[in-house]
């Protein structure tokens, strides 16, 4: 049994604390630094801690303490009676304290806050008789009966701003800081009336009843609705719940020599090394977000009190010195004297974090792992979106008109299609365009790549609208279950809406927000340097980013490879930094223009001769693709997944386009129908795909393989260096994987006679059923010189959820707090316990084979920071991801290295 050493209460004061900035996970991050201020000599109002372990001990208990924790709460305050010259509850000299919560990692206003507890009618003359500030009591007195009443009490915040209204509006009174001490007093007249309506009690006058409900109220805010959405928002997990701070008040509302007001070190929103602030006379903390009255730039405080500003100004030095970071900061200024009441790492934009990373290591106050460790990864993809421009939104008071998930980050306006045939049309004239569907297939990719935005009706966030849009970088809201399509008449209601084709909607991607209104979009200033259509010097953003890159390919080990399946793709992932192709999906390539033709052509075929005709057609562009991809990547690894979904996805699914079809191929419709009836699969993600299609078709391995090496043979002759690697698509029998190695080696070894010359190439395999993983070992020794997994299908395969459907239920399994089966989404988090050991034991038996074996992932998967952890702890060589998730792979790849590294 542990042994503690410590009680569960921390005192901190004159210039001793008994915590230290690295108790986070006892004391919060408010208590830890408090203490720490404290102990560096800063002003802080002294007072006392109560450690998390209180909180766990409390929800674990049904709101009981642990034995002895009274006792020690009174001895602490009894300790701070005696240092402040003040008795709590005297009727003449009242000490006021303030309760406030503070978790291990900052919640900003998640939970609650308590001020001016103490007050009753005795201890408001003790204080009247104390200050001579009759009104500032009064004010203290209102203010507090209003917080207790919310907080502790649940009396709804609404009916407390409601009377104060009422009588502002009787005094004929604008702002709070008019009202009068009558004018208080008939406030808190009316608030006490509110405060026995909805608790059917008196307002408690018993200061220590106040205190220890006041702290009871901090402990059951840890689990408020609030608290644990954001908790969840943000991944905050493992956290023994709140620690509980009581500190001795200094108020700012004691007239016009007192004020508070929220400071950071730092601009929050650029990261400019500015200090960056308001703050407010003569008024307490909650005035200053309320935007009741307008707070005063922190600069203006120079002006009404330069001795605090300058004093300001000296602490914003010490506190960045101190921990090397960005601080937010809060203070408050009681007759012309400073206290600081917390200082925590600043919340900020990721061009903040950028920004002020590099201009921090170039101080010299940190180093470059230190800065590359600290960037949220996560966040990182809003450097490279376009965004809708929020000062239009905030000026003109637009709301959303519904809400969807925030599947690619970005803004997008534009006029709304309902098919892709439409999109690519409109968007053909130069017009931007929102394509809205209720789901998409591969079938719409060519209105997907056109578009400005997406937005689907149904779908999650690895839906295939989610997946291709933030392959392609552009913006996509999906799961917007309040619109409803009436496709045959082109409209779209929505909330009481209505829409035609045509109509303007705008989307945030990073927000799920969308609007039924045309919203101007701002672009990317790192998306138009790499364009060129920017200077690199016109740009601070740029040049903080590239600085930062520099430090993150330092650090890193993990190469980082794109997944991309059009030259254009391949462009611009080599700008972010891939250095290689993980994944080109064939497949993609024969949705364009009149290969889709080409491609049913094969499929229809009646026989060999006819399927071969169709591939004839096929091979040219598949190869003036791969020239032009080759070209792009200038000697960097090209591995190319030869065909892999099951044939039917490329016949239409509607009689119009049968019938359209039927013509063009000259064929009847009844046959086009009997084809498509034949090739239909109860379960196609199980069926005849992947290499089951080039064993029973090796016609088509032919045709693919042809193309690949003509093209690397082609580009070579130019002078550019080519590294093909081919890799055949869900093997799960080493005999598999031999069939189709001897197919692709007879092609190849044709080719090489042919031309003349060779080149170097790998062939490789996608691990994606368990099969193949727990046999690597012969496969490996089948001759594959890679292993890529394919973790969404291993996925799929492994936990027995198909991705399609999952979505009814996975929900719960994820994020219902009495379940929780999972701790992430499968499908964008890698399932460590299950999907992950699969993964380890290909890699163990691959490596036991050949030590040199290169091991990847591709797919969602190899752009997800956790994952990506995972793969630099089981020794994969590279991650492949979207080409706009190439920049979050680098820095989760330098992350991973570090954290292995502090690991050993």
């Amino acid at each position: 049994m542990e042994v503690k050493t410590h009680g569960y209460v921390y005192f901190f004061g004159n210039g001793k604390a008994d915590g230290t900035a690295q108790m986070k996970d006892l004391l919060g991050g408010k208590g830890a630094n408090l203490a720490e201020m404290t102990s560096i000599g800063l002003p802080v109002p002294p007072g006392f801690t109560i450690s998390t372990e209180v909180c766990k001990f409390y929800d674990d208990h049904q709101g009981s303490y642990p034995e002895g924790l009274r006792d020690e709460v009174l001895k602490n305050l009894a300790k701070l009676e005696k240092l402040m010259g003040a008795k709590f509850g005297d009727k003449k000299n009242p000490l006021l304290v303030s309760v406030r919560s503070g978790a291990a990692q900052s919640m900003p206003g998640m939970m609650d806050t308590i001020l001016n507890l103490g007050l009753n009618l005795d201890t408001v003359e003790g204080m009247i008789a104390k200050t001579g500030n009759e009104r500032f009591v009064w004010d203290s007195y209102r203010r507090f009966i209003q917080m207790f009443g919310d907080v502790v009490m649940g009396v709804p915040h609404d009916q407390f701003e409601a009377a104060l209204q009422d009588v502002k509006d009787l005094s004929r009174k604008v702002y709070d800081v008019e009202l009068d001490v009558k004018d208080l007093k008939e406030v808190i007249s009316r608030y006490k009336q509110l405060y026995k309506k909805y608790t059917g009690e008196e307002f408690p006058t018993d200061p220590m009843d106040q205190l220890f409900k006041a702290i009871n109220a901090v402990f059951r805010s840890w689990n408020n609705e609030r608290a644990i959405k954001y908790r969840a928002m943000n991944d905050i997990r493992g956290l023994l719940g709140t620690a509980v701070n009581v500190q001795c008040m200094v108020f700012g509302n004691m007239g016009d020599t007192s004020g508070t007001g929220v400071a950071f070190t730092r601009d929050p929103s650029t990261g400019e090394n500015k200090f960056f602030g308001e703050y407010l006379m003569n008024a307490q903390g909650e005035d200053v977000v309320a935007g009741i009255r307008t707070p005063q730039s922190i600069d203006t405080l120079k002006k009404v009190n330069p001795k605090v500003y300058d004093q300001l100004c000296d602490i914003r030095k010490v506190l960045e010195n101190h921990y090397h970071d960005m601080q937010d900061l809060e203070f408050t200024i009681q007759e012309g004297k400073l206290y600081m009441l917390q200082t925590r790492n600043g919340k900020r934009t990721i061009f903040s974090w950028l920004r002020s990373q590099v201009e921090m290591v170039e101080e010299g106050l940190i180093d470059k792992e230190t800065a590359v460790s600290r960037v949220p990864a996560g966040e990182f993809s809003k450097l490279f979106a376009p965004i809708l421009d929020q000062k239009v939104i905030r000026d003109l008071g637009l709301k959303e008109v519904a809400h969807g998930l925030n599947a690619s980050p970005g803004g997008a306006c534009g006029q709304i299609y309902f098919t892709a045939a439409k999109a690519e049309e409109v968007a053909a004239t130069g017009k931007d365009v929102i394509l809205v569907r209720s789901e998409t297939s591969p079938e719409d990719i060519g209105g997907m790549a056109v578009s400005r935005g997406v937005i689907t009706c149904r779908g999650g966030m690895t839906s295939h609208a989610a997946v291709v849009a933030r392959g392609m970088g552009c913006p996509c809201v999906s799961g917007v279950g309040d619109i409803h399509i009436d496709e045959r008449n082109q409209v779209l209601t929505v909330n009481g809406t209505t829409l035609k084709a045509g109509d303007y909607m705008a989307i945030d991607g990073f927000t799920g927000a969308v609007y039924a209104t045309k919203i101007a979009v701002k672009p990317s200033e790192i998306v138009q340097v790499l364009n060129g259509d920017m200077r690199e010097s016109e740009s601070n953003i740029y040049q903080n980013y590239k600085k930062f890159m520099g430090y993150v390919d330092e650090i890193k080990t993990l190469k980082v490879f794109t997944n991309s399946d059009t030259p254009k793709d391949t462009h611009m992932a080599t700008l972010l930094g891939a250095e290689g192709i993980g994944l080109c999906r064939t497949e993609h390539m024969f949705f364009g223009g009149n290969r889709i033709i080409s491609m049913r052509k094969m499929i229809l075929a009646d026989n060999e001769t006819e399927r071969r005709n169709a591939l004839a057609e096929l091979l040219p562009m598949q190869r003036d693709d791969f020239e032009a991809m080759f070209t792009e990547l200038n000697g960097k690894p090209f591995t190319i997944r030869l065909l892999d979904p099951p044939l039917h996805e490329f016949l239409p699914n509607d009689s119009t386009t049968r019938h359209e079809m039927a013509l063009t191929m000259h064929k009847s419709v009844e046959e086009v129908a009997q084809k498509s009836s034949a090739l239909h699969e109860f379960n196609p993600m199980l069926g005849f795909r992947g290499c089951r299609l080039a064993i029973v078709y090796p016609e088509i391995l032919e045709m693919q393989v042809t193309a690949i090496m003509e093209a690397a043979l082609n580009v070579k002759k130019k002078g550019v260096k080519v590294y093909p690697e081919i890799m055949f698509p869900l093997v799960g029998n080493y005999k598999e994987f031999l069939f189709c190695q001897k197919k692709a080696k007879e092609v190849i070894e044709g080719l090489f006679e042919k031309y003349g010359q060779r080149i170097d190439y790998l062939m490789g395999t996608m691990i994606e059923v368990p099969r193949a993983a727990i046999t690597a070992d012969e496969i490996a020794k089948a001759g594959a010189q890679f292993f890529s997994f394919g973790t969404n299908d291993l996925t799929q395969m492994t936990c027995g959820f198909s991705r399609d459907d999952a979505a009814s239920f996975l929900g719960h399994y994820v994020n219902d707090a009495d379940k929780q089966f999972y701790d992430y989404d499968p499908f964008a988090t890698i399932d460590e316990d299950g999907v992950g050991k699969m993964v380890k034991i290909a890699v163990d038996l691959g490596r036991s084979v050949n030590k040199n074996l290169i091991l990847g992932i591709c797919g969602e998967h190899g752009g997800d920071p956790k994952t990506i952890n995972f793969c630099q702890r089981v020794g994969l060589t590279y991650v492949s991801c979207s080409p706009y998730r190439v920049p979050i792979a680098r820095l989760a790849a330098a992350q991973a290295a570090i954290a292995v590294k502090k690991s050993k």
